[in-house]
């Protein structure tokens, strides 16, 4: 019987996401092979809600999936609906083609967004969780050094620095090669150590040109934070139906608050680490008349950020698992090989 009524609740939600309408017992005996009447169907649909899993939006209508509902459902979902064969080849085609990491960011919202119809947020690469590939020094200037750091990510982090005295050629070919090697390959949160003694290794009067490069990327590493989300689909909230639409006004406000938004994301350890909040279960007040679903992404067992969709709690959650989960893995990939 627990098992009949399972099948009935999976039927509700499927149906209720395909049709926006509240959905009855004679609608679920006509479209689904439940094997029982509809007044078995109606038996078990009171007793689904009396369990708090679907109520009623108006009287003697059908009924809906409450969150407890469809935390049920996500919870016993055996399958999840994988991508068409012409959705991968897509997913590939169209990462394939971008040229650094903000392309990559931008064409990953955009993918998301397309694919599930919901609003696509991706959180940039986490700077404390990637490792250096390469620190270059430009002179722009006779006490003027533009420092760029290139994360392997991909990312790119840039500072000016002001220098005590006038910088020669030979002294910054010297520090550069230095210090590329005391960085290379080593994680951003261990930078601080491999540097500290750097400046021992010149002279006197080339040690302050040495302790202004060293402060300035300390500098970066220590204050640097992962505020940055993008985001795109957000016109998929005006198309979800009547009811989310009178909830999207605190919806909209939140998804421009960048801080809200990494509470949202939480943290994730390794990669295909997904999580599902649903409504109330949402850690901020105003998304919790929605869902979102989140991944981490990464390579090897180390995610570096998270990415993930947010729209109503009437949402496709298998397509959408599968999207995000797809999606993530080939983000991933890319990122390690450019």
């Amino acid at each position: 019987m627990e098992d009949r009524r399972l099948s009935i609740l999976r039927a509700i939600v499927e149906d209720y996401v395909h049709t926006k309408e509240p959905v009855g017992s004679k609608a679920l005996a006509d479209r689904h092979s439940l094997g029982v009447s509809s007044a078995t169907i109606r038996n078990d649909m009171a007793t689904l809600e009396d369990e708090g899993l679907i109520s009623a939006p108006h009287t003697s209508a059908g009924r809906i999936p409450t969150d407890k509902g469809y935390r049920l459902f996500v919870d016993k979902l055996s399958t999840v609906k994988p991508l068409s064969s012409a959705e991968q080849r897509a997913i590939h085609s169209f990462l394939d083609q971008a040229v650094d990491l903000d392309d990559v960011m931008g064409r990953t919202v955009r993918l998301l967004s397309q694919l599930t119809k919901q609003v696509a947020l991706v959180q940039y690469p986490s700077i404390g969780r990637s490792s250096v590939r390469h620190i270059e020094l430009l002179t722009t200037g006779p006490r003027r050094l533009l420092m760029i750091v290139i994360a392997d990510t991909g990312r790119v982090e840039q500072r000016s620095i002001e220098t005590p005295l006038e910088i020669e050629e030979e002294l910054l070919s010297v520090l550069r090669a230095k210090l590329n090697v005391a960085v290379d390959g080593k994680l951003f949160t261990e930078v601080p150590d491999c540097v500290q003694d750097l400046a021992s290794h010149f002279t006197p009067n080339q040690q302050p040109v040495v302790n202004a490069v060293v402060a300035t990327l300390l500098e970066s590493v220590v204050t640097q934070n992962d505020e940055r989300v993008v985001i795109g689909g957000t016109a998929n909230l005006a198309r979800v139906g009547e009811t989310f639409v009178t909830e999207v006004g605190p919806v909209l406000e939140a998804l421009e608050e960048h801080v809200v938004l990494l509470r949202l994301f939480g943290e994730s350890v390794s990669p295909d680490a997904l999580t599902v909040r649903i409504g109330h279960e949402n850690p901020v007040e105003e998304f919790r008349s929605a869902s979102v679903v989140t991944v981490g992404y990464g390579s090897g067992d180390q995610a570096i950020a998270n990415m993930g969709v947010l729209g109503p709690t009437r949402m496709d959650y298998p397509g959408s698992i599968a999207a995000v989960r797809a999606v993530a893995r080939y983000v991933g990939q890319i990122l390690m090989e450019k």
